[in-house]
């Protein structure tokens, strides 16, 4: 009969982001386990608190299934002697097994005919299996780090205070360190049953799953995070309707205090109106990241001035516990205003010469080396997609900080629309990281970009520059908001592409999990960027420029370094490509091409992956890749065949139907029609098949066998720059 399993971790507190992830390591390792040891089980849950990790396995079987084990021993040939006799070898196989020789079993393998032994395993009664599991799995839960505490072996996130470990009504005992397993739990740390204060929590005693959520429940415990969560939002929500306003949607900051409480108190509390003049993202960012409030705000999106807060018990003095948090909140407030009316009185292209004495990488220079760097790509990036003028090669990128370059001073309408976007690019580039001297940055680092912005409305720019600014950052992680604005993505394309080629041009190469400059997340993030834009701005011809810029800071050959970057980006496409479920071979037939235009390259792989259900692409692959293998090895200029040369009628065929469709190819190329270009090449597939059925290319006479090898070379540049079909498995 099956029983209900569950297994609790009880601990010191854990941090919040540390949760989420333990929760999916205990899932991960309890799904692997029970699976290795044969163990079936109707379903599995996570729970957990800042005290505790559970996981709850439902309809656990009581005994492993019966298994067959498989042993291989001699070959057959060398089990038997001539005469027909067990040699040696089989019959010390048969031995060791425990087995009769004729119960011994004939396999075909890729190696040949091997004898083996199947021994029918006898499944264990899973009460007997469970202590070495849990065991093996508690110790197994990984973490960002983990801690050893006092002179125990073991560790973990915090110091391990019990663990409770039951199967049915029965406990389950096995040790991890000084900790013995049992049918224990501990409520509220605070709080006893009925909310009681107490100095110690007295143990509970468990007798299975539904006793330990209503126990626990009494005991001022509520285990699952997204009952937690839902009792937050509802009594946010609540707080807020009581003043005329909503809670700010803020997921993450609910997912995180819900993993820093474990029987969660609402409270409300004001401050001062006249913060409401300081810069909205100001004041709810010294409410998030510092006090973990949330924010009320109006149906307009404006803020009121209240925040919401959640307590980990119900406040006996509700008043009390107010005003200390407003009092807090009230300094942090202060402090913000008083960087925000410092930070005013410097203009923000001043800013920027700060930044000389700002060092960005020691190899690399300063942050104003950088953004000298980003700006001449940015502005070659404009040009190249048809947005601004080309940059004059006597123009200094510093002048774009004098009045003489602000856009704010030309009437749009009135300036050519290409050289006033050069302008925005030029000023917008140069002035991107102007905030990071900011005394407001300084004391609240995340708000870089968001108070560049703030700081260039206030001086008047353009308000493309000042958008800019701010959307040059994004996205901020993976799958965010990405710009909206093209100079914004143009930016944070130029400034993250700076950074991806000059750590690998240092030797600053990304290896496994060791990432610090985020280079893998800054390639995903110009990847998407220029897909979602459309931008037709080749990525060989980028890291060209980028490499020139970096001239002599770079401490690896530059064709070195621009092979590395390349094979970086293209791994991160081909990855992004099979999350959206496109096919590994249609991917690699594209990329195996010349891919560095990523809008023209993904277009190429949907169309090639529509051609796969064609009728012809079957035999036409077929055809390709013995084009393909033939030509391997040889190296061929832009010669054509010579058709005087040709000694059999089917060569001429295929010159012939090469050349008829090679313009609509080229036609269909140049207009993108990917789709078109598959199917016109399946109009010859007839040609191709004959072909090979009646002509040998590689024959002894070296002219006659090089005009072959150049007609199928040529046959092949049909299509190679676009996708190697070879690559296509059908």
């Amino acid at each position: 009969m099956a029983k209900d399993l569950i297994l609790e971790i009880g601990t010191e507190e854990l941090p919040a982001d540390f949760i989420p992830g333990a929760l999916s390591s205990l899932e991960r390792l309890f799904r692997k386990g029970l699976e290795e040891k044969r163990l079936t089980f109707k379903g599995l849950r996570t729970l957990g608190t800042p005290r505790r990790l559970t996981v709850i396995v439902e309809g656990l079987d009581e005994k492993q299934k019966d298994a067959t084990r498989e042993a291989k021993g001699p070959a057959l040939k060398a089990a038997f002697d001539s005469k027909g006799a067990p040699t040696n070898a089989l019959l010390g196989f048969a031995r060791s097994q425990g087995i009769k020789v004729e119960d011994l079993k004939t396999v075909k393998t890729e190696k040949g005919e091997y004898l083996f032994a199947m021994k029918k395993v006898k499944g264990e009664r899973t009460k007997k299996i469970l202590p070495e599991t849990l065991k093996a799995i508690v110790s197994s839960v990984s973490f960002p780090k983990a801690m050893r505490w006092s002179d125990h072996e073991v560790s973990f996130a915090r110091p391990v205070h019990w663990i409770l470990a039951l199967y049915g009504r029965e406990s389950v005992r096995f040790n991890f360190g000084h900790i013995t397993s049992g049918p224990y739990t501990f409520g509220h740390r605070f709080l006893g049953a009925r909310g009681r204060a107490q100095l110690r929590p007295r143990p509970i005693k468990v007798k299975g799953v539904k006793e330990y959520l209503k126990k626990l429940e009494s005991a001022n415990v509520i285990v699952d995070p997204e009952e937690r969560k839902k009792t937050i939002s509802e009594g946010i929500e609540n707080e807020a309707k009581a003043v005329g306003g909503s809670v700010l949607s803020d997921p993450e900051l609910l997912e995180e205090v819900a993993n820093l409480v474990e029987y969660p108190a609402v409270i409300m509390g004001s401050f001062e109106g006249h913060f409401l003049k300081l810069p909205k993202e100001v004041v709810i960012n010294a409410m998030r990241e510092h006090q973990r409030y949330f924010s009320v705000v109006r149906s307009d999106g404006t803020l009121l001035p209240y925040f919401i807060t959640v307590a980990n018990t119900p406040a006996k003095e509700p008043d009390v516990v107010v005003k200390g948090n407003e009092r807090v909140l009230k300094a942090r407030l202060n402090d913000a205003k008083f960087y925000f009316e410092k930070d005013t009185e410097v203009p923000l292209a001043q800013r920027v010469e700060e930044l000389r004495g700002v060092v960005f990488q020691a190899k690399l220079g300063t942050s104003f080396e950088k953004i000298l760097r980003f700006t001449e790509i940015a502005l070659y990036t404009g040009k190249t997609i048809g947005y601004s003028d080309p940059v004059d090669v006597s123009e200094n990128f510093e002048d774009f900080l004098l009045d003489k370059y602000n856009p704010s001073r030309y009437e749009k309408a009135g300036t050519d629309p290409r050289h006033y976007q050069k302008l925005i690019l030029g000023r917008a580039a140069m002035l991107s990281k102007a905030d990071l001297t900011s005394g407001m940055v300084g004391e609240f680092p995340n708000l870089q970009g968001v108070m560049g912005r703030e700081y260039a409305r206030l001086a008047k720019e353009a308000p493309e520059v000042s958008e800019a600014i701010y959307e040059h950052y994004l996205p901020l992680s993976a799958g965010g908001e990405l710009p909206g604005g093209i100079p914004g993505a143009i930016i944070s394309i130029s400034d993250r592409l700076d950074t991806i080629v000059g750590c690998f041009g240092v030797g600053l190469v990304p290896t496994g999990a060791h990432d610090p400059y985020a280079l893998r997340r800054h390639s995903l993030a110009i990847i998407a960027i220029v897909l979602e834009k459309g931008f037709i701005c080749p990525i060989d011809e980028l890291l060209d420029k980028s490499l020139a810029l970096l001239g002599e800071k770079l401490t690896r050959p530059e064709k070195e370094v621009k092979k590395d970057v390349l094979a970086f980006f293209r791994e991160r496409l081909k990855n992004q490509l099979l999350t959206q479920g496109l096919s590994h071979d249609a991917i690699e037939a594209v990329l195996s091409a010349p891919w560095y235009d990523l809008v023209d390259s993904v277009k190429r792989v949907k169309a090639l992956e529509g051609f796969k259900k064609h009728p012809a692409c079957a035999s036409l692959v077929v055809a390709f890749k013995r084009v393909s293998n033939i030509l391997k090895g040889f190296e061929f200029t832009d010669e054509r065949p010579e058709v005087k040369l040709f000694a059999d009628p089917h060569e001429k065929a295929l010159f012939d139907a090469s050349e008829k469709i090679a313009p609509e190819i080229k036609a269909h190329w140049d207009k993108g029609d990917y789709e078109k270009v598959f199917t016109t090449l399946a109009s010859i597939k007839e040609t191709i098949d004959t072909f090979f059925d009646k002509v040998m290319v590689m024959v002894d006479d070296e002219k006659l066998k090089k005009n072959r090898l150049i007609l199928l070379h040529s046959v092949r540049g049909l299509y190679y720059q676009i996708a190697d079909l070879s690559k296509l498995v059908v």
